[in-house]
């Protein structure tokens, strides 16, 4: 007989955790985490977990007074205290995943960041790890061995939010970026399969070098359309920004902003002139406490806790996960 899972949340993902929990119908397990001198902690499972399949839940943005460095070492002591304790496996839920952004040298003696996290949870015993829309997928997929990776790609939610809203007129999918082509390809691939009409495509030049980006170069039909620019994160929003700009240039009438990660600064200038019409977010990172409300009032929240408590329940049930997830 199939046994439930055993769900813990690390206490600073706590409130994402409590949500897939009620969406699965299992209780959150209780543990225990513990603060010592010179920063030192250490975090217990206070259920008996010999033999059985547990799911850890921790997303690995910086926040005020947590760093993604603390949130990542916490996630990776605990995990290996959870094999010491007999685990039948584990399996870590990360919805945003540090450093994976890193995902190839771009200077001489340029680290690879994403490559030492994925031995870092191979390292204390991690069988399988959860994310959702990770920067470079092929790079996030090759970088494990011996620990499985899942991506979860949020195209088909993103869809189902957005469709309800879009007008007969003409709607275009843009990528703010050459690197995000294929995960805009694969969201226009599922709004032309909801919308049963034909789903255009823009593409943005961007380069980025010491911080700055540059990069004017656009292609892409938009006149009248509504424009949809997707990312896979937005932190200061400047990306986003000249991508509006050079869709309306192109004579979009509407500009969506669309990202998984919210890593919003509260003086983000992406809520100042020029910003999108609306912009779509997730629950994977909160959004800051010094979030302006007039900023706040520009944001939908889309949450994926459902998603992510049905990634869970087929992976215990050893049903495909492939089958909720969009393909182009």
């Amino acid at each position: 007989m199939q046994q439930d899972p055993i769900i813990f949340a690390i206490d600073t993902s706590r409130e994402f955790g409590r949500k897939v929990s009620l969406d699965l119908g299992v209780a959150l397990s209780e543990h225990e985490e513990r603060e010592f001198e010179g920063g030192e902690h250490k975090a217990r499972p206070l259920v008996e977990i010999g033999r059985r399949d547990v799911y850890v839940i921790q997303s690995l943005h910086g926040e005020p007074g947590v760093s993604a460095n603390d949130k990542l070492i916490r996630l990776l002591f605990f995990i290996g205290a959870l094999k010491d304790a007999g685990a039948a496996s584990v399996t870590a839920i990360a919805p945003y995943l540090a450093y994976s952004r890193k995902d190839r040298r771009t200077k001489p003696r340029d680290p690879v960041s994403s490559r030492y996290i994925a031995a870092l949870f191979e390292a204390v015993g991690a069988d399988r790890i959860v994310t959702l829309e990770v920067h470079n997928i092929s790079a996030f997929e090759n970088a494990f061995h011996a620990c499985r990776p899942e991506h979860i790609s949020l195209a088909g939610l993103f869809t189902r939010h957005l469709s309800p809203g879009l007008s007969a007129g003409p709607v275009a999918v843009v990528s703010p970026d050459a690197g995000g082509n294929k995960r805009a390809e694969l969201l226009r691939h599922e709004l032309e399969a909801r919308l049963g009409r034909t789903v255009g495509k823009a593409i943005m030049d961007k380069h980025r070098s010491e911080g700055v980006v540059s990069g004017y170069l656009f292609a892409g039909e938009l006149s009248g359309a509504t424009a949809i620019i997707v990312d896979d994160l937005i932190s200061s929003g400047t990306t986003i920004l000249r991508a509006c700009k050079a869709a309306r240039e192109a004579g979009a009438e509407r500009v969506i902003a669309l990202a998984t990660h919210a890593m919003f600064a509260p003086d983000a200038p992406l809520f100042g002139k020029g910003a999108p019409d609306d912009i779509f977010v997730t629950d994977t990172i909160p959004l800051p406490d010094g979030l302006p409300s007039s900023a706040r009032s520009q944001i939908q929240m889309i949450e994926t806790s459902s998603l992510v408590a049905d990634v869970i329940s087929r992976l215990q049930s050893g049903e495909p996960v492939s089958e909720l997830l969009p393909y182009d």
